[in-house]
């Protein structure tokens, strides 16, 4: 979604909250009322969760285990950042014990948990430090890109795509979580300790999968793996910067081709739940392959992996094709 129709799309959701609010007192007693009490909370004693889309809806389930229920409001398939919240939704936000979300992905989320009354709200964004991305991310620099500055300085979200700052947020829901529920905080903990293992065991596979390689420069559809390039040493060149629903330029085209041929990139990457047309013609043009580098935004048949790190570890296996990995 481009910035007009992002803008356009917030002054919607603007104009809509009264009613969405009004809407949503009706429906309150529509949303899970098989297991909540007269109180709000749930008759089974669970802490619930609303989750803005997978990667935040993952944290809370692995940190919260058997004590949190936890529902997204991005559904498999959907592409986040374009999500629209209904008034069912709205209620459902409303009636949640916590809301874990990544502010200044999804404007209609940031909008609906700013005029909801959840007591525990976690943004992720908040855990962590955001850095500003552009199309090209990593710290190469050619003479060939005559394209810099078509989407630079803006602040990049994709930070669960980096193994470490994932845990960083992690890290923060387990805190967030052990404050709205100190009941459980010891089975919080040792779910945290675990999944820090993971995050760990995660990054030493990608350090190690990716020091030796033909090239270090890969190109995707959209600027997703900023950080990941950054913790790992290589440079992501992105067709369509952080928005992927964003049209490259002409100019920008013909620098991609012209950097594939002088770094010996082999690939270019795409993603599942965007079209793959551009990827596939600029890979066509220039004699190039095409796989899928998924940004786990969601989990869906198409997905290589179950669950984030599954498909973390796809990703990689991918990576190191396309790099030439000795």
């Amino acid at each position: 979604m481009n910035v007009r129709r992002r803008l356009a799309a917030s002054r919607i959701s603007t104009a809509g909250s009264a009613a969405l609010a009004a809407t949503a007192v009706g429906l309150g007693a529509l949303t899970g009322c098989s297991v909540s009490t007269a109180a709000g909370g749930r008759s089974d004693g669970k802490l619930d969760i609303v989750a803005s889309f997978y990667p935040m809806q993952y944290l809370a389930e692995q940190i919260g285990g058997t004590h949190v229920h936890v529902t997204s409001l991005t559904q498999p398939g959907q592409e986040p950042h374009d999500l629209e919240i209904s008034a069912r939704q709205t209620a459902q936000l409303q009636s949640a014990d916590a809301v874990v979300y990544l502010k200044n992905l999804q404007p209609a989320v940031d909008d609906a948990v700013a005029q909801s009354e959840v007591k525990t709200k976690i943004d992720a964004a908040s855990l962590t430090t955001l850095e500003k991305h552009g199309n090209e991310v990593g710290g190469h620099a050619a003479s060939h890109d005559t394209s810099k500055g078509e989407e630079s300085g803006s602040a990049d979200p994709h930070i669960w795509l980096d193994p470490v700052k994932y845990g960083q947020v992690a890290e923060g829901v387990a805190k967030a979580l052990k404050k709205a529920d100190p009941k459980h905080a010891a089975d919080y903990d040792k779910n945290m300790a675990a999944l820090r293992k993971k995050f760990a065991d995660l990054d030493t596979r990608y350090k190690t999968g990716l020091a030796n390689t033909r090239t270090k420069v890969f190109i995707t559809t959209h600027a997703a793996f900023g950080y990941l390039a950054e913790r790992y040493g290589l440079t992501e060149e992105a067709i369509n910067g952080l928005d992927p629903e964003s049209e490259p330029s002409a100019n920008r085209v013909k620098d991609l081709e012209k950097m594939a041929k002088a770094d010996g990139v082999s690939t270019v990457f795409y993603e599942t739940l965007v079209s793959d047309k551009t990827a596939k013609t600029i890979a066509g043009d220039a004699n190039l392959k095409t796989d899928v580098l998924d940004p786990i935004e969601g989990i869906t048949g198409k997905s290589r992996g179950s669950d984030y790190f599954q498909v973390m570890e796809s990703n990689l296996k991918a990576l190191r094709t396309a790099l030439g990995a000795k």
